[in-house]
């Protein structure tokens, strides 16, 4: 095992005080969102599954939209998927794209059984 010494700020340090065991933890889980944001593709996929993963109410899901930039690049990536011009790297993020979607589209269902509407029908 290394050791790494670091500069953080006070605010950040003392934060970290209580979490010393967890550290190694805490930096991988922050090297792999680094990552993931880098990686052609996943623009706008983190921010879905991270509002997901945060249990929103019946309501916030069936309020959920795609932002601007992620509905454009579905748009862009739906226009050449059905020109078959679509490059291997691009297959692979639609395809990430309507698994995606697929998600969104059971929270969703369930948001509405919850809430006594009828999967499909203008909230």
């Amino acid at each position: 095992m290394s050791a790494i010494t670091l500069n953080l700020p006070d605010s950040l340090a003392e934060r970290l005080r209580n979490q010393e065991d967890r550290l190694p933890e805490i930096l991988e889980l922050g090297l792999r969102e680094l990552r993931a944001g880098t990686q052609h593709g996943f623009e706008g996929t983190a921010q879905v599954l991270e509002f997901l993963a945060g249990l929103p109410s019946p309501t916030e899901i069936l309020d959920l939209q795609p932002s601007e930039h992620l509905h454009q690049r579905v748009q862009e990536l739906l226009e050449k998927s059905r020109s078959g011009n679509l490059h291997p790297r691009e297959e692979e993020e639609w395809q990430r794209y309507q698994f995606l979607e697929h998600l969104v589209r059971i929270a969703k269902t369930k948001a509405c059984i919850k809430l006594g509407i009828q999967p499909g029908a203008d909230a």
